[in-house]
């Protein structure tokens, strides 16, 4: 009997161990949480200059969306009407193309009723010449000039020994800028030495790789 009472008081102080060892643990874990959170506490001056940098990024980002709205009110007022003139340049060739059919008319050709047409025809393509000229869309300046691909599309090479190679001396369709971007490019044509020359001068080097 009294065997059974001390195995009991022994299980019963190795229960209140083991729960007095656990809150040991629990409140261990508990002093080291405060002390994280006291190691985590930032002071007011920190909070202050958190507080200054996110305002400062808020007022770069307002910046940045005003620039952003800028430059798209700036591009939609200069290149609004970018569609709609290159559609009005059609207007242009159609009247460019009637005015050759009309010329190499045989039955028209020299009559006084072609002439007055096509003078028409001239003064009717000069004023819209001129009304693009006006909203900022220029011809781009072909014959003559060296071939610029951010200006000239080149549709064709043409024997010309008077021109450097590269020199554009046909324009097929003119071309045309809004202000300072490309509306369409001009198709031409440039030149290009002859084969004959070209032959004559390689003939030449190798009789000069000879001697």
């Amino acid at each position: 009997m009294e065997k059974d009472q001390n195995i009991n008081s022994e299980s019963q102080n190795e229960e209140i161990k083991e729960t007095e060892a656990e809150e040991q643990i629990q409140k261990e874990q508990e002093d080291s949480g405060e002390k994280n959170e006291e190691v985590k506490e930032i002071t007011p001056e920190e909070k202050i200059k958190e507080l200054e940098d996110k305002v400062a990024r808020a007022f770069a980002e307002m910046e940045n969306q005003r620039r952003r709205f800028e430059k798209e009110k700036e591009d939609a007022f200069d290149y609004g009407g970018f569609s709609f003139a290159k559609e009005a340049l059609n207007l242009i060739d159609n009247l460019e193309r009637s005015k050759q059919i009309l010329e190499s008319d045989e039955v028209l050709k020299d009559t006084d009723a072609l002439k007055k047409t096509l003078e028409h025809f001239e003064i009717i393509s000069k004023d819209m010449v001129s009304i693009f000229s006006k909203n900022g869309i220029t011809p781009v300046i072909s014959i003559g000039k060296k071939l610029d691909p951010n200006q000239h599309q080149a549709m064709m090479e043409i024997d010309d020994d008077q021109k450097e190679p590269g020199t554009i001396v046909q324009e097929i369709q003119k071309g045309f800028m809004i202000k300072d971007r490309l509306l369409r490019p001009a198709l031409v044509g440039v030149s290009k030495k002859t084969k004959v020359q070209n032959d004559h001068k390689s003939e030449e080097n190798e009789e000069n790789s000879d001697n």
